[in-house]
C-alpha cells in the first residue's frame, strides 16, 4: 500500500485529466502519484502535477480523501506557470506496451460522466456539487 495524492484542476468549465491508454481500454485519471518518503501529501500533489501535466499549481484545499490501496488525497488547484501538456515524468518515458500512453487532455465538466474517469468518488463530487471553488 502507498498513499497517493492528486489535484483537481477546473478552468473554464473543464476539468485536467491524464488520458491513460492501455491494452484493455481507455480511462482517464486526475494528475498525481505516490507519496514519497519525507514527503507530504501537499508536496506530492504539487510535484506530481509538475512531472505529469508540466504545470506548477497552487493548492487550494483538500476535496476528499478516497481509500485505496493506502489513502488517496485529492486537492483542488490553480494553474499558476507552466504549459499545459509538457509533462515529463517517468509515465512519459515508459516504452512498454504493459504501460500503456499518458496524455494531458482537459475535458468538459458536463462529459465527465460519460467517461470512465477515476476514481467515481471524485467524480461523483464535482457533478454533485460546486466544491472545487
Amino acid at each position: 500500500m502507498r498513499n497517493r495524492a492528486a489535484t483537481v484542476i477546473i478552468r473554464e468549465d473543464k476539468v485536467a485529466l491524464l488520458k491513460r491508454n492501455k491494452g484493455h481500454g481507455n480511462y482517464y485519471v486526475f494528475a498525481g502519484g505516490g507519496i514519497e518518503y519525507g514527503e507530504t501529501p501537499e508536496q506530492a500533489a504539487i510535484r506530481e502535477t509538475l512531472e505529469e501535466l508540466g504545470v506548477h499549481v497552487e493548492l487550494k484545499k483538500l476535496l476528499t480523501t478516497v481509500p485505496f490501496n493506502g489513502t488517496q488525497y485529492y486537492f483542488t488547484a490553480q494553474i499558476i506557470s507552466g504549459e499545459f501538456g509538457t509533462g515529463n515524468g517517468e509515465e512519459f518515458t515508459k516504452s512498454s506496451i504493459e504501460d500503456g500512453t499518458y496524455e494531458a487532455v482537459w475535458i468538459p465538466l458536463t462529459k465527465i460522466s460519460e467517461l470512465d474517469v477515476r476514481p467515481l468518488e471524485v467524480v461523483k463530487i464535482l457533478m454533485d456539487n460546486d466544491s472545487t471553488d
